[in-house]
């Protein structure tokens, strides 16, 4: 064990730093590092797990309120436990990985109170958080401290942080630049904007169980959820006694029969109750149930877990549900509520949100119910902010095949895009072989021949061990069309490889040089979105569904994947040297909120071809897919 020593003597000893900071000061402090199992000889590879405090101290003149701390961790750390702090920006549960930086917000402590505010009480000036977790790298005597520290709140600058062997601190102080921002004064800190935000309030409060509201409502023009399914985790032995506008997925009384719950409340009916678990997993309810006086009968709710962007329908961007919960006598006060933690939403084919924790927010108001001029406020409020971040690689759920007139091959989606669960038999590391545009049209596992056939007559190596396929549920195949003097065009076919329908989807393109030559597009409805130079694309009305896979005509041929397709046009009023193998081409595309994988290559100009041509196999192939959408 190292650093131990070092550290408890460091923190004994009067903190002249803290003396001289009139604003809020951090530190961060490598208490103690292990050599893990398994031992290895290269250094690099050689995990240690490591014990380590961060402190913020409030010695200004203000309050702080929601306090976040940044933490630069820099040696592919994996944090396994936070003690009064979670990383809002990392993975929903511990262990998560930090190795890029992670933001730390309070809990259950979010705000620092002055000394002048508390007669110089610490416990309500400062916080602690104690970590654990595993790193790699660095020998024996090593003391791998992170980058940085800071506190990222607005308004606040911090200098670089001063290190003295396994301890460093900061103090950040009021940016006298930085402009102030006209904030309603409130007792809890003001809602913050994100991507898809959820209201947590409660309604009514009693000694031993509450009713609380739930609000899900979709931000980002983008932004979407089907089917959802949102879980959390109770702090003190919570259980949901019912729901009203949503169900939870499993109901087994079990948990709380044999748990604290059953000793609590010996004489209840644990049969009636509508979850037990400490993660309940909650799903909306299917439109029939819409009207049902018993779990209906609530605005936005019981749409089969559809979240829409607010582009497309406002009145569909929210999701609302009620629920009955009930708490252990140890926290029979009325007022002691203790939100849920760990919050995380999903659906079908969607954008992955990372949600940050429940901050508490002055409480919502609502309109009267009975229709009078009046206002009624919930008992209390909090506000969780969830953000959509990128997926990893091999974790999309869609992706995009690149093909051209100037080009006989089609280049086809990522090898493993989706990922790959059993490369036994293919080779997932390779990269995918080029294809005939027809062979677009079928399933992956009926392009084989056509793929070595392919790369036979072109003259292309076949490797000993095929690429594995995409397994992606939904494609894109964006097509090159046309190029010419005034314009070009491309054409857009959306293909789903699944069992099931997607109604009210979109799609869009983002075009980072030429997103204002867009023109018109024929068989779908088209909006521009400036902010984000993105073209919004959905099905007109009648046409707005993806049907799913189906068999083939006769029981030889290959299943017929569902297919909606237009052609796109642009103009070229601002190009300046535009050329159509390299902005011919969107740097991403998206399906119903989810980005898709892309190809790392596009396709090039082949020789006897000219940008003003369109070659025969190209309208061979596009007229083979109009046949078939007709058919």
């Amino acid at each position: 064990m190292e650093a131990g020593t070092a550290a408890e003597a460091a923190s004994a000893k009067p903190d002249l730093e803290l003396d001289s900071c009139d604003g809020i000061f951090l530190t961060y402090t490598l208490v103690s590092r292990e050599k893990e199992y398994p031992h290895v000889k290269n250094v690099a590879k050689q995990a240690w797990a490591f014990k380590s405090m961060a402190t913020l101290m409030n010695v200004g003149d203000e309050e702080l309120k929601d306090w976040r701390m940044y933490i630069g961790f820099q040696h592919k750390e994996i944090l396994v436990s936070a003690d009064g702090a979670v990383p809002i920006d990392a993975e929903v549960d511990f262990p998560t990985p930090v190795g890029n930086g992670t933001t730390l917000a309070g809990n259950p402590v979010t705000d620092l109170k002055t000394a002048i505010e508390t007669a110089g009480d610490y416990n309500q000036m400062s916080v602690k958080v104690q970590m654990s977790g595993t790193q790699f790298g660095l020998g024996k005597g090593g003391k791998p401290m992170p980058k940085s520290i800071k506190l990222v709140n607005d308004g606040f600058k911090c200098p670089a942080a001063n290190r003295k062997g396994s301890r460093m601190s900061v103090c950040c102080k009021k940016d006298p630049k930085a402009k102030a921002k006209l904030i309603k004064k409130t007792k809890f800190p003001p809602r913050r904007y994100g991507d898809l935000t959820i209201a947590y309030d409660v309604l009514q409060a009693f000694s031993n169980n509450y009713y609380a509201q739930v609000t899900i409502e979709n931000n980002h023009p983008l932004g979407r959820l089907d089917h959802w399914n949102l879980t959390w985790e109770w702090q003190h032995g919570e259980f949901i006694y019912s729901l009203k506008g949503a169900y939870a997925r499993i109901k087994d009384p079990s948990e709380c029969l044999y748990g604290p719950a059953g000793k609590s409340y010996g004489t209840m009916d644990f049969s009636q109750v509508a979850n037990c678990q400490k993660k309940p997993i909650l799903s909306d309810l299917p439109s029939e149930r819409k009207d049902d006086e018993k779990v209906g009968k609530l605005p936005w709710c019981c749409r089969n877990g559809t979240v829409l962007p607010p582009i497309m329908d406002k009145n569909k961007a929210k999701s609302l549900f009620q629920l009955q919960v009930f708490k252990m006598p140890t926290d029979d006060n009325r007022t002691a509520i203790t939100p849920p933690m760990k919050w995380h939403i999903d659906g079908v084919i969607n954008p992955q949100y990372k949600c940050g924790p429940p901050i508490r927010v002055d409480p919502q108001e609502f309109p009267d119910p009975t229709g009078l001029k009046a206002i009624d406020t919930a008992v209390a409020s909090w506000q969780v902010v969830c953000n959509i971040s990128k997926p990893k690689p091999q974790t999309n759920k869609c992706c995009v095949s690149f093909s051209a007139f100037y080009n006989e091959s089609a280049i086809p989606c990522n090898t493993c895009a989706c990922g790959c669960n059993d490369a036994r038999k293919c080779n997932n590391k390779a990269s995918p072989m080029l294809i005939p545009p027809d062979a677009l049209l079928v399933p992956f596992a009926n392009r084989t021949q056509k793929a070595i056939a392919w790369a036979k007559l072109k003259h292309m190596k076949v490797p000993n061990s095929l690429p594995c396929g995409d397994n992606c549920p939904v494609s894109i195949n964006w097509h090159v069309n046309t190029d010419h003097k005034a314009g070009w065009t491309a054409r857009i076919t959306i293909f789903n490889w699944a069992d099931y329908t997607f109604d009210n989807w979109f799609t869009a393109i983002k075009f980072d040089r030429y997103f204002e030559d867009f023109e018109d597009v024929y068989s779908f409805n088209g909006t521009r979105i400036p902010g984000i130079k993105t073209i919004f694309f959905q099905g007109v009305k009648g046409l707005n569904y993806l049907a799913g896979e189906t068999n083939g005509t006769h029981e030889y041929d290959p299943r017929v994947p569902g297919k909606q397709q237009s052609v796109v046009s642009f103009n070229k009023k601002n190009v300046d040297h535009f050329d159509i193998t390299r902005d011919g081409f969107p740097s991403k595309v998206y399906f119903n909120g989810e980005e898709c994988a892309l190809p790392p290559i596009r396709p090039m100009m082949s020789s006897g071809h000219h940008q003003s041509s369109i070659s025969l196999l190209a309208v061979i192939f596009s007229a083979f897919v109009t046949f078939l959408l007709m058919a």
